[in-house]
């Protein structure tokens, strides 16, 4: 392949934010290569087209949430959190080394404990055995590991509480050692605060199953103490070193932007992620029809900008026409969400384009679509057919997103068995077997129906 084409193919597999990277490394190398922040007429005439549409006010809406939306999920993410975490100004191992200066320990336990901070794993766990730990030592250290528990007592003294635990089990009972009855309300009951610590110490797999008679029987207490204690364990961290180890939010910025308008649903590249270059002029004319030796690697560097500025055009003309294509066969998704989405495969989008299935994969791999529903991947839109009785085939991502509703919709005191649901989906016309529908339950993360049932008696 020539230098060329390996550029297009690299530059067509970045995502936004890499290729900005790219070309922010690009500017810095080669002075043939600069910025153009002149509007296109294009984008000065975007106001008229903007009015052309039948619904432009929610759009301007969602358009102005560009820069605010994160990852590939959209609205229909699994994973949901109540709000964003924000990771403390210090690490973790600053915290916990202040707090190792301010205590009596000798300078060969503190070099112990210092040893063991730096073994902690983003959660505050400690990331090896005690044992492995000490065959690092060298001999001449003369170490033991006795001297090693003493110093991971001591870490697991330090806050946050359950800090260098080995297992969650110790994670959980470290917190109740001595607990904040301010925050931990239920541990100022005796029985409480012990079924707990039993709890925890030797039955989390049974707390797990959701089985409470089994639980009860096992802690050999009422049920009112059990009820109290499992709600003072739900109120532990099982990560306590996640406050100083948060990442930073992943942001997507979309590539593209669909629209409803007179015509239909239209894709239209995202003018915000398109990097406006230019050759510059300056140097351009200078060098004119100059061919001296001495200037080989100039004209080396103007046919090096001429490549990054028409790779990246044909990378954006690419996504776009991909974009476009997807929106053609996925336009009910648009209308009417999740459940309508159609099958769709790489091999249709690539025979209908012209194509080979690996430009449509780099094409959609880290590319992301604003739409209606949230911020999308387009890899999203793809999947395989079931299917149905009419003769008709439904993706499994309209399958799923019927599973979906199914158990939001369920009655929490009996919760719908799997065959159950694959019963409902018969009656839907939908037939797929048991054991599929487990697949998209669990690709869900929705829990079988004896653990839903188990969590609704809580």
């Amino acid at each position: 392949m020539t230098p060329q084409l390996q550029q297009s193919i690299r530059l067509l597999q970045l995502s936004t934010l890499d290729l900005q990277a790219e070309i922010s490394q690009a500017l810095a190398d080669n002075p043939m290569l600069e910025r153009n922040d002149e509007r296109s007429e294009a984008e000065a005439d975007a106001p008229s087209e903007r009015e052309a549409s039948i619904e432009d006010e929610p759009q301007r809406e969602a358009e102005s949430r560009i820069d605010e939306m994160p990852g590939s999920g959209g609205v229909y993410a699994d994973d949901r959190t109540d709000g964003p975490e924000t990771a403390r100004s210090d690490s973790l191992r600053e915290h916990l080394l202040g707090q190792l200066g301010l205590t009596r320990a000798g300078r060969r336990d503190a070099a112990l404990v210092a040893l063991l901070i730096d073994e902690l794993d983003e959660n505050g766990y400690l990331g090896s055995p005690l044992d492995e730990i000490l065959g690092w030592l060298p001999p001449e250290a003369e170490c033991d590991l006795d001297e090693l528990r003493a110093a991971l007592a001591l870490l697991q003294s330090f806050d946050p509480p359950g800090i260098g635990a080995r297992d969650m089990a110790e994670c959980l009972v470290l917190q109740l050692r001595n607990p904040d009855l301010t925050r931990l309300r239920e541990a100022a009951d005796p029985a409480v605060l012990a079924c707990a610590r039993r709890l925890c110490a030797d039955h989390l797999p049974l707390l797990a199953a959701g089985n409470v008679a089994r639980l009860r029987d096992a802690l050999r207490c009422d049920e009112a103490t059990a009820r109290a204690a499992h709600a003072l364990i739900r109120r532990l961290d099982p990560r306590p070193g996640r406050a100083w180890t948060v990442p930073a939010a992943d942001y997507a910025v979309p590539d593209v932007i669909v629209r409803k308008t007179r015509q239909g649903w239209q894709a239209v590249l995202n003018s915000g992620a398109v990097p406006r270059l230019q050759v510059n002029t300056l140097y351009a004319q200078l060098l004119g029809n100059q061919r001296e030796a001495s200037h080989a690697g100039l004209h080396a560097q103007l046919q090096q900008a001429r490549w990054m500025i028409r790779n990246v055009e044909q990378r954006f003309d690419t996504i776009l026409r991909v974009a476009q294509a997807i929106v053609a066969h996925q336009s009910a998704f648009f209308s009417v969400g999740p459940a309508a989405m159609r099958p769709l495969i790489l091999k249709d989008i690539a025979n209908e384009l012209g194509l080979h299935e690996s430009t449509i994969s780099r094409a959609t791999t880290q590319k992301y679509m604003l739409t209606p529903f949230g911020t999308l991947e387009l890899k999203h839109f793809f999947g395989t057919g079931v299917a149905t009785d009419g003769g008709d085939v439904a993706s499994a991502t309209a399958v799923q997103a019927v599973i979906r509703q199914m158990v939001a919709n369920e009655d929490r005191a009996k919760p719908l068995s799997d065959n159950q649901i694959t019963q409902r989906l018969a009656g839907q016309g939908i037939v797929i077997a048991r054991r599929t529908v487990a697949k998209y339950r669990e690709s869900l993360r929705i829990a079988p129906a004896s653990l839903r049932k188990a969590h609704a008696a809580r």
